[in-house]
């Protein structure tokens, strides 16, 4: 396995079981704006974009008709795990796709279920991420981070940092 394999692998698996991202688009006005939303993919394996179900009325739908870039921040404080994906999103009419993602969850928000005219499935093309995983414990990294304090050299061996390209 190359290593741009075992960074997209790893990628997917932190990923996986955080269920909500920050999803930031850039407003007509300039101003970026985050909102939590669901990720709605089963598995990583199934290709390079996340996918996400909105409102075709709402704002961030909006924003990536404006401008497609778009950043998504995940966060597991409980395993010391933080990802940043920056990407292309876009409004899809896949309908075959919308079916093989639609759940109960997505049904709270859009009662007229999968074929609710206001339902819209957004992809989001991964080009770049940036993921940091940190295995120590939370007591060893208080120790790490005093020992810098008082060398007044910076904390190192904190965990694991990567970078993925995907497109």
């Amino acid at each position: 396995m190359n290593a741009e394999t075992h960074a997209q692998e790893k990628l997917w698996h932190m990923i996986k079981d955080i269920k909500f991202a920050m999803f930031t688009t850039q407003h007509v006005n300039g101003q970026l704006h985050s909102r939590p939303m669901t990720t709605q993919n089963r598995s990583g394996d199934e290709d390079d974009s996340l996918w996400f179900f909105m409102s075709r009325k709402s704002d961030p739908v909006d924003d990536i008709v404006a401008n497609p870039t778009v950043n998504l921040s995940y966060a597991d404080p409980d395993a010391d795990r933080y990802i940043s994906v920056s990407g292309k999103a876009r409004i899809s009419n896949d309908m075959v796709k919308r079916r093989a993602l639609w759940n109960k969850i997505a049904e709270a928000w859009f009662p007229g279920g999968v074929d609710d005219p206001d339902l819209t499935l957004v992809e989001v093309e991964i080009q770049h991420a940036h993921y940091w995983d940190v295995k120590q414990s939370k007591v060893r990294q208080l120790f790490t981070m005093a020992k810098a304090a008082v060398t007044g050299k910076p904390p190192s061996n904190m965990g694991e940092s990567g970078e993925v390209q995907m497109r």
